[in-house]
């Protein structure tokens, strides 16, 4: 015995092709964007500025909690500890992820460009922990860097991005649902 409603062939044959629609959307404009991004061009003149930008604020931040850290481009610096902030550190992969997610799900562009923009911003939040701890976790237990850099904050910056879509998107398809029943 189920407790699944039966769903109607037509319906469900509908809901794939929207599925399906979205998956290759996301996976066309993930390419598009991470080509864009890595086109020498654009990394140069945007995402390394980007890229010191974080620098500077992790720097600026490390000081305030009493750090002495210095900035330099991309590196940030100490007496005993120097990280530079590559691509793949910045949050931007982890942007570009969300931000093919949102643009390709169905949804009003209005709700997109706001999704777009509240996520960028809280990337960017967590990200801005992540290289203070690391940071951090480099210059006072330098034995627990690595796995902290490679297994723990990577793995976390990506799972925040994927969490945030599912939350927007569910938040979505309730507030579409809702229109629609109305």
């Amino acid at each position: 015995m189920s407790n699944r409603r039966e769903e109607d062939p037509q319906a469900a044959a509908a809901r794939r092709r929207r599925s399906y629609g979205f998956l290759a959307r996301f996976i066309g404009l993930l390419v598009v964007f991470y080509f864009f991004v890595a086109w020498n061009p654009i990394n140069d003149r945007v995402i390394v500025p980007f890229t010191a930008g974080i620098a500077t604020v992790s720097g600026g931040v490390l000081r305030a909690l009493g750090e002495p850290a210095t900035v330099t481009g991309t590196e940030i610096r100490s007496q005993g500890f120097a990280v530079n902030i590559e691509n793949g550190c910045n949050g931007v992969e982890t942007a570009l992820l969300f931000g093919s997610a949102v643009l390709a799900f169905p949804a009003a562009w209005s709700r997109r460009l706001l999704g777009l923009l509240l996520g960028f911003l809280a990337i960017q939040a967590i990200n801005l922990v992540r290289v203070v701890t690391l940071f951090w976790v480099g210059l006072h237990r330098p034995a627990l860097f690595h796995s902290s850099h490679t297994v723990l904050w990577q793995s976390a910056i990506v799972l925040f991005g994927v969490v945030m879509f599912l939350f927007w998107a569910a938040r979505e398809t309730r507030s579409s649902k809702a229109v629609r029943e109305s």
